[in-house]
């Protein structure tokens, strides 16, 4: 069969990842001609390598959605070139495929009796929640990927539909005006259509979406990457199992996963990526399967003794590390190095040992940025742990809690450290492991920004990051201890820190030192990393009951069972985002001129968190 392929892409950015190269390059052999329409400018390692990967790429007017992007591939190609191919296919990035071969799909589809058809579908369902004016949301192939056969794109109806589409000005347009209305249009004029994984086999309206994992059971060749950055509160209260849908494609498909970590963190915020794909690994104390030689990573421990009575207790941790570490230490005057020096001569699995004299201000976190700057961008090691020498008196067994959430979760026990490093062997996308947000004894969850979001923004700016901050909970080595990439952190330690710009420090929080500890994963995220939360068994049971209890407590107390309502602030940013969007279908130039006020609003919310 003759196929020609159109394929849509926008980011805001003007990146093009690579997960969306893998994509074009697997259809490429089921079509005679590959055309990309991008809306908006894309880079120029993006145009090199989209030169070498297609027929021909469209670089237009960020302008009409997906929609017009698609009509001016249309018109760009030629309505009488067109009659040269069987088969044509629109398909955009908004999924990571082929989980399962395309060759499945195609060898299916090929045998089926109709005019266009999909790889997924919406069910009709009431009321319409797109239009209220309509009682009904029809049945409809999901826009994602339809492809149209000559029977239907050889048709003067085809040519109309296009020629005469209204404008699109908004995503929600998008979806009312075209992707909605596309399957039953042609239905009424007699077309017919087929779908891959046809939703009548579902419980659920939207399967590929709100049933990934029963979806992928049945080798869907699509997952959708709404599900890694949509409102988690939603997925949970639909209990949409994107875990599940992870662990099938990582055991029964041959699909890189690390094709979906290295784009899904600018996608959307942290927090929510945390949630939606359970980033949290409970690791046993003793190492799982087959055993590895560790010799070929090169492994340090940076770790800040500013304590000096706590070096014991340091070094039993780091000994946890597999045989062949280096151990640099870093303390602030010559006593403590010379005690220090003869209490690492009995670390036994430590290679090379040292111990460096650093100034004091800025704490562990100067003498990480700045005291150990070279270890870090020399290409000496590829995984690093920092930890330091913790101890907070003024907070009695909460700090003595808190010491124990970040040391055992980190260094545990030497089976369950190389089951840690096997999260990092496993996945070359992986740049930061880190203890999860600590909440027994302290007020964090939904308040750890602690008034540090204004500087950790920024600080962003300054290190020319481009994230998505969380709201009111960021993910964050709390803490200050964690394992990392050095690649993954490259632009933290860039930047020329030095030891005057932690001078006369403030420690409580605002200050540098915390912001820096606040922007850690966004660093990583950036680079094109992502994190994991790593917990041992004690700590997650502990850890669970307390979450537990605490919700137990809210929920009696007259909260909702069902957490729909978000609290003031995530609802009034809610309302504002609906006027917005309402304004910009009714009124685009009305919504030009708001534009400042909208944007002034969303300032002013997110930093009231």
């Amino acid at each position: 069969m003759r196929r020609l392929a159109i394929a849509f892409y926008y980011d805001e950015e003007g990146k093009i990842d690579e997960y969306y190269f893998h994509l074009i390059a697997s259809i490429r052999p089921f079509v005679e001609k590959l055309l990309v329409v991008c809306n908006g400018p894309v880079d120029d390692e993006a145009r090199s390598r989209l030169s070498d990967a297609t027929d021909s790429f469209l670089v237009r007017e960020n302008k009409g959605f997906d929609v017009w992007a698609y009509r001016a591939a249309l018109e760009h190609i030629g309505w009488d070139e067109l009659s040269h191919f069987d088969e044509i296919l629109f398909f955009n990035h908004t999924f990571y495929g082929p989980i399962f071969p395309f060759s499945e799909m195609f060898s299916e589809m090929d045998q089926r009796h109709c005019d266009f058809w999909g790889i997924s579908a919406h069910k009709a369902i009431r009321p319409n929640p797109i239009d209220v004016r309509k009682s009904e949301l029809p049945f409809h192939l999901n826009s994602h990927f339809i492809a149209v056969r000559r029977s239907l794109h050889q048709s003067k109806a085809f040519r109309d539909y296009w020629t005469r589409m209204v404008s699109i000005n908004s995503y929600m347009e998008s979806v009312a005006k075209h992707e909605t209305v596309f399957t039953a249009h042609f239905q009424a004029l007699g077309y017919t259509c087929s779908v891959l994984l046809d939703p009548e086999r579902y419980k659920t309206p939207y399967p590929v979406f709100m049933e990934p994992d029963k979806t992928l059971e049945d080798r869907s060749p699509i997952l959708k990457r709404r599900l890694f950055f949509h409102d988690t509160l939603s997925l949970e209260r639909a209990a949409i199992n994107l875990p599940r849908a992870l662990e099938i494609v990582e055991n029964q498909s041959d699909y890189d996963l690390s094709l979906i970590w290295k784009s899904v963190g600018r996608l959307g915020s942290p927090r929510t990526l945390n949630g939606n794909a359970a980033l949290l690994s409970v690791l046993p104390d003793i190492h799982i399967g087959a055993q590895r030689n560790w010799d070929d990573y090169r492994i340090a421990v940076l770790a800040h003794v500013y304590h000096v009575d706590m070096i014991g207790e340091i070094l039993g941790y780091a000994e946890n590390v597999p045989k062949g570490y280096d151990l640099i230490v870093t303390t602030d005057n010559a006593n403590k190095q010379a005690l220090i020096q003869q209490a690492v001569a009995k670390a036994t699995n430590a290679r090379n040992a040292v111990v460096l004299v650093v100034r004091n201000d800025g704490r562990d976190t100067s003498a990480l940025l700045v005291g150990c700057r070279d270890y870090a961008l020399e290409d000496r090691y590829d995984l690093i742990c920092r930890v330091h020498s913790k101890r907070s008196p003024q907070d009695g067994p909460r700090g003595e809690l808190f010491k124990l959430h970040t040391f055992e979760n980190l260094l545990h026990t030497p089976g369950y450290v190389s089951n840690l490093l096997e999260l990092f062997a496993n996945n070359p996308a992986l740049g930061l492991v880190m203890p999860p947000l600590v909440h027994i004894g302290y007020p964090t969850i939904g308040n750890s920004w602690a008034g540090n979001k204004a500087n950790v923004a920024k600080l962003a700016r300054q290190l020319g990051l481009i994230v998505h901050l969380d709201d009111s909970t960021p993910v964050a080595p709390y803490g200050g201890m964690y394992w990392f990439r050095p690649a993954a952190l490259r632009k933290l330690f860039e930047e020329e820190w030095g030891w005057n710009d932690f001078a006369n420090m403030d420690y409580r929080d605002g200050s540098l030192v915390h912001a820096i500890e606040r922007i850690i994963a966004y660093v990583a995220i950036d680079a094109g990393y992502t994190f994991r939360h790593v917990m041992t068994a004690g700590h997650a049971a502990h850890n669970y009951v307390m979450l537990e209890a605490k919700l137990q407590a809210l929920c009696e107390n007259g909260a909702p069972a069902e957490f729909g309502n978000y609290g003031v602030a995530r609802s009034f940013r809610g309302l504002i985002f609906s006027i917005k969007r309402s304004i910009v279908a009714r009124s685009p130039i009305a919504f030009r001129i708001l534009r400042p006020l909208y944007r002034g609003l969303r300032r002013i919310i997110a930093f009231g968190d």
